[in-house]
């Protein structure tokens, strides 16, 4: 099943060095590939690279489950699964084939699937964990479920190492769409959103929405009638189904321009919110749940427009004095604090790498 596809168990030294910096009091900055270091703020500790602990661990898939070591290409576990016509639903990004599983799982990110499928923490089912006291705990419906009522799998995605090392993790999968058509429609943002408003109710099998450069291009998946029946009603001209790759990956000239020096914003929005002003070149994908912004204006403006849209933004590329995850409510950071001092106490393990507090 794994045929060339490195496998090597490297558990044990990852325990050892966390333990090591435990004793002296040594903050650890955890990383795979480094494929989203721009992601957050910066880190002062000693790298540990989890890359040397690979390998699938177990596949079935008849059972709708993988298990693969932190340290695994995030486009090995892609490649097992496409072999077996099955597929990571929520679509993480492997940013050039270079992202880690476990790297992908700490980053909570997911694609343009996502509004329809879920997101990945939608899909941890378990994980193994190296904490902040050297322990390494089993976590989800195979041995340990929680810590003091946390869902600790689950809390794991998105929280960027602050609150353990992942070792392995356990991931539900689902069988690949029986069909798919890629369609492009020449619009403004306005007509686009208000178009997307229309299929919803009308329950398409839209599976990506995204609106960029004056074209809404749209993905469809599902069965071979009900993608039929919903290319017939839109009425738009085949497309590529490349862009949804390039889109993905950030490969859309939006996000690799080097020329283009502002600052790339992140906007999560709910996904009924019209075209709303924005200072700035705006991408959206989503259908409309997310808006990537280039702009140079100030956090406190754009987070200030965004607030009154009931969303929240992430400075995706981080800029030095910005903070780049959305502030935390006062009751939201005494409960991110609580979760630190129980799993991480001697805030060794990606110390302020979200947040200063943390």
């Amino acid at each position: 099943m794994q045929g060339a596809h490195r496998d090597r168990d490297d558990t044990n030294r990852l325990i050892d060095r966390v333990r090591q910096a435990i004793a002296n009091q040594e903050p650890l900055r955890i990383r795979g590939s480094n494929s989203k270091h721009t992601l957050g703020r910066r880190v002062d500790g000693v790298d540990i690279d989890t890359r040397s602990n690979c390998g699938i661990v177990s596949y079935d898939p008849s059972e709708l489950v993988i298990t693969a070591r932190s340290g695994t290409p995030l486009s090995e576990v892609n490649a097992v699964l496409d072999a077996a016509n099955q597929m990571l639903p929520a679509e993480p990004p492997t940013f050039g084939g270079m992202a880690t599983i476990g790297g992908a799982v700490a980053s909570g990110l997911s694609g343009p699937r996502r509004p329809w499928a879920g997101s990945l923490r939608d899909f941890v089912l378990g994980c193994r964990v190296v904490t902040g006291e050297g322990r390494h705990l089993r976590f989800g419906g195979q041995v340990m479920k929680n810590v003091a009522g946390y869902d600790v799998s689950r809390l794991i995605a998105g929280s960027f190492g602050c609150l353990g090392l992942l070792t392995e993790v356990s991931l539900k999968v689902l069988p690949k769409p029986r069909a798919s058509a890629f369609l492009s429609i020449a619009t403004d943002a306005e007509e686009a959103l208000r178009e997307l408003a229309a299929w919803r109710k009308s329950a398409l099998p839209v599976s990506g929405a995204c609106h960029f450069d004056g074209r809404l291009h749209v993905r469809l998946e599902g069965g071979e009638g009900s993608v039929r029946a919903a290319t017939d009603r839109i009425g738009a001209e085949a497309a590529e189904s490349s862009f949804w790759e390039a889109l993905l990956e950030h490969r859309l000239s939006f996000f690799n321009n080097t020329e283009d020096t502002r600052a790339l914003w992140r906007l999560s929005l709910p996904n009924n919110t019209s075209l709303i002003p924005l200072p700035g070149d705006t991408l959206i994908d989503w259908g409309g749940a997310q808006r990537w912004l280039r702009s140079d204006a100030s956090a406190g403006e754009i987070r200030s427009i965004v607030s009154a849209h009931g969303g929240h933004a992430t400075c995706f590329r981080s800029v030095e004095s910005v903070e780049p995850f959305h502030p935390l409510a006062e009751p939201l950071v005494r409960y991110h604090q609580r979760l630190k001092a129980r799993l991480d106490p001697h805030r060794i393990l990606n110390p302020g790498r979200m947040y200063a507090d943390l």
